[in-house]
């Protein structure tokens, strides 16, 4: 297939499932009614034959079309130039800029670019700086000589600040994070499963490691300066609690996760999370979820990243072309993880 064709069915396939992700990335042009519109409209779909597509709306207008009344396309594409311009206003600020303010920088009310922003990246302005920081600080932590020039490097107004945000997305205090881990101890067992052999471990905050074919000489190198142990009976509840994910992906849990990584990878986890059982999203819903809807390659690197295989579901991302793409853990087992949520695959 050449790469023209298979960006066409790429639209072809978003357009088909009104992907609100692709809104402001390729306009659809209808030749039986002479107008363009979003791919997420909510008019009947036209034949296949029937359809353009344009990168943006002008291409379109020039090629003879009108924009739809009912979807507004090119208000979706200054949707997704006014995200953008704020994520970029966001990742270059050294200190907090509040939401009326960057509303205004962007052309919108606040209220409503707060609405459009979740939509389009999954989080809030708010959420989106709160992981900026936290990304900065863990980078800070290795660089600067205390904790209290980390705090302040990475943009924090306070330490009270730091500690209210920063610490609990990094999953541990500050001082732990300098030392690799030191000072923690994390609990284990390895599980016997459907699927095979499973790790499963824990700090006292939650689960911190996940894994098919790993054994505690693996975790430990995983963890090199923290206290690793077996796990005692009430981590064997929590271990079963894990198990069960395994056999039954259906039943929803929402366990204690302990995980650390860049903004955009926590991101796209906590967009993994929120998928239902039985639901897929492609890498590029992902990406557009995590806050960058460029970066489709690096949602899979993140899902690929993912510490804690089932509590983050990543099985239930795929291509775009409905294919499942990878998985650490082999496809025999993403496929049988699928399965078991009533997932079909594509032929």
């Amino acid at each position: 297939m050449t790469e023209a064709a298979a960006l066409y069915d790429a639209r072809w396939n978003a357009f088909a499932a009104r992907d609100r992700a692709q809104d402001g990335r390729f306009v659809v042009a209808v030749t039986t009614t002479g107008i363009y519109c979003k791919p997420s409209c909510p008019a009947r779909r036209p034949r296949p034959e029937n359809v353009r597509f344009f990168d943006a709306g002008p291409e379109a207008a020039a090629a003879g079309f009108r924009a739809c009344l009912r979807c507004k396309p090119d208000e979706a594409a200054r949707d997704a130039i006014a995200v953008a311009r704020a994520t970029a206003l966001l990742d270059a600020a050294e200190e907090t800029i509040g939401l009326e303010v960057l509303a205004a920088a962007v052309g919108y009310a606040p209220h409503h670019f707060n609405r459009l922003f979740k939509r389009a990246t999954g989080v809030t302005p708010a959420a989106y700086a709160r992981g900026l920081r936290a990304r900065r600080a863990a980078a800070a932590l290795d660089e600067e000589e205390s904790v209290i020039q980390a705090i302040y490097a990475a943009g924090y107004s306070a330490p009270s600040r730091f500690y209210a945000e920063a610490g609990a997305r990094l999953g541990m205090a500050p001082s732990a994070w300098r030392a690799g881990g030191a000072g923690v101890t994390i609990r284990w067992t390895l599980a016997d499963t459907s699927l095979g052999p499973l790790l499963i471990a824990a700090t006292d905050k939650g689960l911190c490691r996940i894994a098919f074919d790993e054994d505690a000489d693996m975790l430990a190198r995983r963890f090199p300066a923290a206290t690793v142990v077996s796990g005692d009976a009430d981590f064997a509840a929590l271990a079963a609690e894990v198990v069960a994910l395994v056999e039954d992906p259906n039943r929803q849990r929402d366990l204690p996760i302990d995980v650390r990584g860049t903004a955009f990878q926590e991101a796209v986890w906590q967009a993994l999370r929120t998928i239902p059982p039985g639901e897929t999203r492609s890498y590029a819903e992902l990406a557009a979820m995590a806050g960058n809807p460029g970066a489709v390659r690096a949602a899979g690197t993140a899902c690929g990243a993912n510490p804690v295989a089932l509590a983050i579901p990543c099985h239930r991302a795929q291509r775009g072309d409905g294919s499942m793409g990878g998985y650490a853990y082999g496809l025999e087992r993403k496929r049988a993880l699928r399965a078991r949520e009533g997932v079909r695959e594509r032929k």
